[in-house]
Protein backbone atom coordinates (compact mmCIF):
# COMPACT_ATOMS: atom_id res chain seq x y z
CA UNK A 1 0.00 0.00 0.00
CA UNK A 2 1.39 3.38 -0.72
CA UNK A 3 1.44 6.04 1.94
CA UNK A 4 -0.65 9.44 1.04
CA UNK A 5 1.51 12.06 0.08
CA UNK A 6 -0.09 15.28 1.40
CA UNK A 7 1.04 17.30 3.66
CA UNK A 8 -0.13 16.06 7.62
CA UNK A 9 -1.69 18.84 9.91
CA UNK A 10 0.73 19.35 12.44
CA UNK A 11 0.25 21.51 15.94
CA UNK A 12 3.06 24.42 15.57
CA UNK A 13 4.76 25.87 18.39
CA UNK A 14 2.74 29.06 19.77
CA UNK A 15 -0.70 27.38 17.74
CA UNK A 16 -4.20 27.55 20.12
CA UNK A 17 -5.78 24.15 20.09
CA UNK A 18 -9.51 24.06 18.70
CA UNK A 19 -11.05 24.02 22.19
CA UNK A 20 -9.49 27.24 22.97
CA UNK A 21 -10.13 28.90 19.62
CA UNK A 22 -14.17 27.48 19.51
CA UNK A 23 -14.15 29.34 23.18
CA UNK A 24 -12.45 32.08 22.01
CA UNK A 25 -15.23 33.11 19.11
CA UNK A 26 -18.20 32.01 21.34
CA UNK A 27 -17.09 34.34 23.50
CA UNK A 28 -16.31 37.31 20.99
CA UNK A 29 -19.87 36.63 19.87
CA UNK A 30 -21.33 36.84 23.06
CA UNK A 31 -19.53 40.56 23.31
CA UNK A 32 -20.93 41.65 20.30
CA UNK A 33 -24.17 40.81 21.27
CA UNK A 34 -24.26 42.91 24.41
CA UNK A 35 -22.14 45.51 22.57
CA UNK A 36 -25.27 45.61 20.06
CA UNK A 37 -27.90 45.25 22.74
CA UNK A 38 -26.56 47.77 25.13
CA UNK A 39 -25.60 50.68 23.08
CA UNK A 40 -29.12 51.47 21.59
CA UNK A 41 -30.18 51.67 24.71
CA UNK A 42 -28.21 54.48 25.99
CA UNK A 43 -29.35 56.43 23.05
CA UNK A 44 -32.59 55.82 23.78
CA UNK A 45 -33.02 57.66 26.96
CA UNK A 46 -35.83 59.48 27.75
CA UNK A 47 -35.56 63.32 27.03
CA UNK A 48 -32.64 64.44 29.50
CA UNK A 49 -33.51 68.28 28.73
CA UNK A 50 -36.60 69.66 30.59
CA UNK A 51 -38.12 72.45 28.67
CA UNK A 52 -41.43 72.15 30.55
CA UNK A 53 -42.54 75.92 31.14
CA UNK A 54 -44.35 78.69 29.75
CA UNK A 55 -43.44 80.16 26.41
CA UNK A 56 -43.97 84.53 25.38
CA UNK A 57 -44.03 84.79 21.74
CA UNK A 58 -41.16 87.35 21.54
CA UNK A 59 -40.65 87.94 17.86
CA UNK A 60 -42.21 86.98 14.65
CA UNK A 61 -40.72 86.96 11.21
CA UNK A 62 -43.74 86.71 8.28
CA UNK A 63 -41.95 86.78 4.86
CA UNK A 64 -38.75 87.91 6.82
CA UNK A 65 -40.14 91.35 7.77
CA UNK A 66 -40.23 91.23 11.63
CA UNK A 67 -43.54 92.32 13.15
CA UNK A 68 -44.92 92.44 16.38
CA UNK A 69 -46.14 89.57 17.65
CA UNK A 70 -49.66 88.77 19.63
CA UNK A 71 -49.63 85.12 19.09
CA UNK A 72 -51.00 82.90 22.06
CA UNK A 73 -48.00 81.41 24.61
CA UNK A 74 -46.54 78.07 24.22
CA UNK A 75 -46.91 75.87 27.37
CA UNK A 76 -44.83 72.97 27.49
CA UNK A 77 -46.35 70.48 30.19
CA UNK A 78 -44.05 68.22 32.38
CA UNK A 79 -45.80 65.66 31.30
CA UNK A 80 -45.01 65.57 27.69
CA UNK A 81 -48.04 67.23 26.54
CA UNK A 82 -48.51 71.01 25.07
CA UNK A 83 -50.76 73.56 24.50
CA UNK A 84 -50.87 76.22 21.67
CA UNK A 85 -53.47 78.55 20.52
CA UNK A 86 -56.37 75.39 21.37
CA UNK A 87 -53.89 73.23 19.48
CA UNK A 88 -53.01 69.73 22.11
CA UNK A 89 -50.95 67.51 21.94
CA UNK A 90 -47.47 65.71 22.85
CA UNK A 91 -44.13 66.73 22.40
CA UNK A 92 -40.80 64.92 22.14
CA UNK A 93 -37.29 66.13 22.46
CA UNK A 94 -34.96 65.10 19.65
CA UNK A 95 -31.73 66.59 20.13
CA UNK A 96 -31.38 70.34 19.08
CA UNK A 97 -35.59 69.88 18.19
CA UNK A 98 -38.91 69.85 19.71
CA UNK A 99 -41.34 67.24 17.74
CA UNK A 100 -44.79 68.47 18.66
CA UNK A 101 -47.80 66.35 17.51
CA UNK A 102 -51.63 65.41 17.72
CA UNK A 103 -52.92 62.64 16.14
CA UNK A 104 -53.16 64.78 12.83
CA UNK A 105 -50.16 67.19 12.39
CA UNK A 106 -46.65 66.70 13.22
CA UNK A 107 -44.40 69.65 13.41
CA UNK A 108 -40.83 70.52 15.09
CA UNK A 109 -39.25 73.63 16.37
CA UNK A 110 -35.99 73.95 16.53
CA UNK A 111 -33.98 74.33 20.13
CA UNK A 112 -31.89 77.78 20.35
CA UNK A 113 -29.89 79.41 23.58
CA UNK A 114 -31.35 81.70 25.57
CA UNK A 115 -34.50 79.29 26.19
CA UNK A 116 -35.77 79.95 22.96
CA UNK A 117 -37.97 77.58 20.73
CA UNK A 118 -38.09 78.85 17.12
CA UNK A 119 -41.48 77.63 15.25
CA UNK A 120 -41.03 77.90 11.39
CA UNK A 121 -44.14 77.03 9.22
CA UNK A 122 -46.21 77.53 5.97
CA UNK A 123 -49.08 80.10 6.41
CA UNK A 124 -51.54 81.94 4.68
CA UNK A 125 -49.25 84.85 4.31
CA UNK A 126 -46.49 82.59 3.43
CA UNK A 127 -43.38 81.75 5.39
CA UNK A 128 -43.47 82.17 9.38
CA UNK A 129 -41.45 82.30 11.87
CA UNK A 130 -42.32 82.45 15.98
CA UNK A 131 -39.84 83.18 18.48
CA UNK A 132 -40.95 81.84 21.80
CA UNK A 133 -38.65 82.76 25.00
CA UNK A 134 -39.26 80.95 28.57
CA UNK A 135 -40.99 82.55 31.10
CA UNK A 136 -38.43 82.25 34.24
CA UNK A 137 -40.11 83.09 37.73
CA UNK A 138 -37.46 83.47 40.68
CA UNK A 139 -37.81 84.98 43.66
CA UNK A 140 -40.79 86.90 42.88
CA UNK A 141 -39.72 88.53 39.74
CA UNK A 142 -40.89 87.65 36.38
CA UNK A 143 -38.28 88.20 33.39
CA UNK A 144 -37.07 86.63 29.93
CA UNK A 145 -34.11 84.55 30.67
Amino acid sequence: MARDRRPQLRVLEGELPMGYARVGLTLARYLATAVFILFPTTQCQAQTVDLSGRYQCSQAKVRGKVVPCTAAPLTLKNDGRFELRGWEGSYMVRGEWVELSDSLIKTRAKIEPGHKIVLRYVGKHGLVEMTYERRVVDMGKTALS
